[in-house]
């Protein structure tokens, strides 16, 4: 990479030392396009296949055809790659759900369904996808669980208020607020994974999809003005 030197009263730098400092990854992301991609595909498999203690950062090297070295020239410890890897995996999917459709549809429910259903499509595109989130929303270690955690529950908030913006909530019951009814299906969501991780079955996409399509009919009923139900 050329970088334009600039000098000061300490001497020569680059200039591009300020905008590392502003973007920590910007060494990472003056890559050519397919040598990120390597190292993020390689990075999803690895921590989708292991927890996060379990995966391997030599591994994720191995997969992408880079020196352990260079990784940690790009990252400088596991942790910081994780967070880089939900912050730009959460992006891509954003950039892939919300199209020009999106925003023309105004019911709450219909609008989560279809997101719902946009998701999916991407899980199903993307190998190891599905294993990364679920083990993303889950955190098991501690380096990175309240982080996670925090971080989770931060987007959630970003979505709602990003998202949910041309959503006609005069529908909605004047005692009930369309911000719970979000909380309301996380919680149902959240405990049909617990449930299924519990007895240990494998997470079917599309049966999540069939019991979404019933909480958002049975909360239709429970939070929308009668004329709307």
């Amino acid at each position: 990479m050329n970088e334009r030197r600039v000098r000061g009263k300490d001497g020569e730098r680059s200039a591009t030392s300020a905008t590392s400092a502003n973007n920590p990854f910007a060494k990472f992301e003056s890559l050519p396009e397919e040598r990120r991609e390597a190292i993020v595909n390689a990075a999803v498999e690895t921590f989708g296949r292991n927890d996060y203690k379990s995966a391997s950062t030599e591994a994720i090297a191995r997969r992408a055809g880079i020196s352990k070295g260079l990784l940690f020239f790009y990252f400088k410890n596991k942790k910081e790659l994780y967070l880089y890897l939900m912050e730009h995996l959460m992006s891509k999917i954003e950039a892939l759900v919300v199209d020009e459709e999106f925003y023309q549809i105004d019911d709450f429910f219909e609008l989560f369904l279809y997101a719902a259903e946009r998701k999916r499509d991407v899980l199903e595109r993307f190998p190891f996808l599905m294993e990364f989130s679920i083990r993303a929303f889950y955190p098991d270690h501690k380096d990175i669980k309240d982080t996670m955690d925090n971080w989770n529950w931060s987007k959630i908030d970003l979505m709602f208020n990003t998202y949910f913006k041309n959503v006609r909530f005069d529908r909605f019951r004047d005692d009930v607020d369309p911000r719970y009814v979000v909380d309301l299906m996380i919680w149902l969501a959240d405990g049909y994974m617990h449930q299924q991780r519990a007895l240990r079955r494998p997470i079917s996409i599309d049966g999540m999809m069939d019991e979404m399509r019933r909480w958002c009919e049975m909360l239709r009923a429970y939070a929308y003005k009668e004329e709307y139900r």
